[in-house]
C-alpha cells in the first residue's frame, strides 16, 4: 500500500513539474495557467500571484504596478476563477499570450470581467510579465470557442545585438504612433487598417468582442474619438508578437470622456506589416 501512495504522489508531482515548465508549446502555457489558477484557490491570490510573476511582471490595478511588491502586501480575493480560452506562444518558445474570462464568487454574490495575460519563459518555467483585467456587469452570455494555436515553426536569432534588438522594438513603437496619428484624422474606424479578421477586444461593461467587422462595429456605434499614449512596447525573439501598452483617451458618442490603460497584442502578417489580435482596456485611475 505505501509504494502504492509514493507512486500516486511521485506522478502528482510530475504532474505538477511539468505543468510549470516551459516547452515552447501552447500546450505547457496553457497548462502553467491552469495551474496558476490551481494555485490561487490552494494558496490565496496574494501568494500565487506573486510566486508566477516575473521579477519584472506588472499588474493593473488599475494602473500599472509591480507585481511583486503589490502582492507583498494586498489582501487575498476569494473565489477568484478563471479559464483561458485563447492562448499563442512565439515561434521563440519564450514569449506567449492568454485571454479568458474571470468570476469572482463571494458567497451568493458574484462579479465577471476578462483578463488578458502576457508571459515569458525564464529558466524553463512561465512567468507572467503582464496581467490586466476588465470588469464586467453580468455574468458572461456569449461562449466564446477556445483557441490554443501552436507555433508554427521554432525560431530564434542567435547573434542579434543588443541594438538590433532595440530597432526591432522601435518598430512595434513606429506602427502604434503611426495608428495614433490616423486615429487622430480618421476616428476609431483607423482601426480597419490594424486589426486581425479574428481579433478580439476585452472592453469594459461588455461580453468579449471576436472578429474585425463586430469590433469596428462597436467602435462606430459607441466611441467617437480616441488617442493613445504608449508606455512600453516589447517583442518576442520570434519576431511573430509583440505587445504595447499605455493610456487611452476616449471620447464616447454620449458626451463623455474616460480614460482607460490598454494593452495590445501585434502580430507580424505575411508582408511584414504588424496587426493587432488581442486588445483590453480596464478604466486607468487619474
Amino acid at each position: 500500500m505505501n509504494k502504492i501512495i509514493i507512486s500516486a504522489l511521485a506522478m502528482t508531482l510530475c504532474a505538477s513539474a511539468y505543468a510549470q515548465r516551459s516547452d515552447g508549446t501552447t500546450k505547457s502555457l496553457v497548462e502553467a495557467e491552469k495551474e496558476f489558477a490551481a494555485s490561487v484557490k490552494k494558496e490565496g491570490t496574494s501568494a500565487a500571484f506573486s510566486k508566477f510573476a516575473a521579477q519584472d511582471g506588472i499588474v493593473f490595478r488599475p494602473n500599472p504596478v509591480n507585481a511583486k511588491k503589490h502582492f507583498a502586501t494586498a489582501k487575498d480575493i476569494s473565489g477568484l476563477s478563471w479559464d483561458p480560452v485563447i492562448a499563442r506562444v512565439s515561434r521563440s518558445g519564450d514569449w506567449g499570450f492568454t485571454l479568458g474570462n474571470y468570476t469572482v464568487a463571494e458567497g451568493s454574490k458574484a462579479t465577471y470581467g476578462h483578463y488578458l495575460t502576457v508571459w515569458r519563459a525564464n529558466d524553463g518555467k512561465w512567468e507572467y510579465i503582464i496581467d490586466i483585467g476588465a470588469d464586467a456587469v453580468k455574468p458572461f452570455d456569449k461562449k466564446i470557442l477556445k483557441s490554443f494555436v501552436e507555433p508554427k515553426d521554432s525560431y530564434r536569432p542567435k547573434f542579434a545585438s543588443a541594438k538590433e534588438l532595440k530597432a526591432s522594438v522601435d518598430i512595434i513603437y513606429a506602427t502604434e504612433k503611426t495608428l495614433n496619428t490616423t486615429l487622430k484624422a480618421m476616428g476609431p474606424q483607423a482601426f480597419a487598417g490594424f486589426l486581425n479578421h479574428d481579433a478580439v477586444l476585452q472592453f469594459p461593461g461588455t461580453e468579449t468582442i471576436t472578429g474585425k467587422n463586430d469590433i469596428l462595429a462597436f467602435n462606430n456605434r459607441v466611441i467617437d474619438k480616441i488617442s493613445l499614449k504608449t508606455v512600453q512596447a516589447d517583442k518576442a525573439l520570434g519576431g511573430d508578437y509583440a505587445y504595447t501598452y499605455g493610456v487611452a483617451t476616449i471620447d464616447y458618442k454620449a458626451d463623455l470622456r474616460e480614460s482607460f490603460n490598454y494593452v495590445f497584442i501585434w502580430q507580424r502578417q505575411s508582408d511584414a506589416t504588424w496587426n493587432i489580435i488581442a486588445q483590453i482596456f480596464n478604466e486607468a485611475v487619474r
